[in-house]
This record gives C-alpha cells, structure tokens and sequence, in this order.
C-alpha cells in the first residue's frame, strides 16, 4: 500500500474574505509561505519519496520548498488542481446570495446534484483526482508521497475513497486548514483515513 499525505496550500490572498478562488490563479499571503516553509521543514524528514501538486500557483507556491527540502523533483498534474466553481469564482458567500440565492440555497442543501453555477461537476473532479491517486499507488508501491492540492478536491476524494456519500462531503468534513496533514494508507482496493486535518504548528512543535 502507499501512504499519502494530503496538503492544502498555504493562505492565499483571498482568505481573509473567503472568496472561492476555484481554478483562480491566486497567490499566497505571506503567512502562506510562512505555513509552506513550515511544511518543508516537517517535510524534509517525514520519509517522502516523492512530492506532487495540481498545477495552480499557490498549491506550487507551498510544495516547492517541500520538493526541495526532501530533495526530490516536483512533480505537477493538473488532476490535482481545485473544482472550477463557474459564476461563483471569486465571490464571498454574501455576493453568492445576492447573485443567484436560489442556486445557493440548492447547493447548500446538495453540493453535488446541485453545484455551483457554471462550476465542475464534482464526480467529475473527484473522478480525475482519484484517477490520479491511483496512478501513484501503482508508481509508488510501499512508499510515502507527499500530496499539495485543495480544500475541496480533498474532501470529496476522501468521501469517494472511505465510502460518505459524495453530497454529505461538506458535513463530514467541513473544512480543511490551510497546510494541515490528512494522512492515508491507499491501494487499488482499500483504504484507511490515518488522520485528518492535523494543524502543521502542531506537528512542528512536537519536532522542535
């Protein structure tokens, strides 16, 4: 089996709003890289054979310094990248409900049978990003890899690979911090939810 370690980027510049960045190129703030340097230096002795990210700046932004740390190449893949959330890309959830209440209230209600206007489809999203976890069981039999990608592509792999229902994903897991450490132990018929959403200040103070 593999073991994977599931990241959220650092904070992005649109945090402190909580706007829904989605595919948006946002950058992250300079607490972000603070929480990325944090995570590498966990990183560089945690055992990682390998580290993978999505395409999108600010989950590169945060694994780079891992990749180096743990001195190996980073690798990218766009299946790894955040759900496009469509008309509510960069919007707070207050300019949501002024924009399409209805919508909202649906979505609220089922995020998956009713997503966001214009967004992905989230068993499409959690179609590609599980595709991808399986490529890199096979890749990496035995190993640790060291995941960095989003909030809500994690939680909806996690719901498909334990067995919630894809819609109860926002009640089961209602968020994720950003850099904090998801852990499973992962084959192609298996899998084990090891920890979740453990703040990366924590583990540094036990390590330091």
């Amino acid at each position: 089996m593999t073991q994977f370690v599931l990241v959220r980027h650092g904070e992005t510049e649109w945090h402190a709003e909580n706007r829904y960045a989605g595919i948006s190129d946002v950058s992250l703030t300079e607490r972000g890289l603070e929480q990325a340097r944090q995570l590498a230096a966990w990183a560089g002795k945690a055992g990682f054979a390998a580290v993978w990210t999505s395409t999108l700046t600010r989950a590169q932004l945060t694994a780079a310094p891992c990749a180096d740390a743990i001195g190996v190449p980073l690798n990218v893949d766009e299946r790894l990248r955040e759900l496009d959330f469509g008309q509510a890309e960069g919007l707070t959830r207050a300019e949501m409900h002024e924009r399409f209440p209805e919508a909202l209230q649906a979505f609220r209600a089922d995020p998956v049978a009713d997503h966001l206007p214009g967004g992905e489809d989230p068993t499409d999203a959690v179609r590609r990003f599980t595709g991808c976890l399986y490529d890199l069981v096979d890749r990496y039999p035995g190993d640790r890899v060291l995941v960095v990608a989003h909030t809500t592509a994690i939680r909806l792999a996690l719901c498909e690979l334990i067995g919630v229902p894809l819609r109860d994903y926002r009640r089961v897991f209602p968020s994720v911090r950003n850099c904090a450490l998801t852990e499973i132990r992962m084959s192609r018929e298996e899998t084990a939810l090891l920890e979740f959403n453990t703040p990366i200040e924590s583990i540094q103070e036990l390590t330091t």
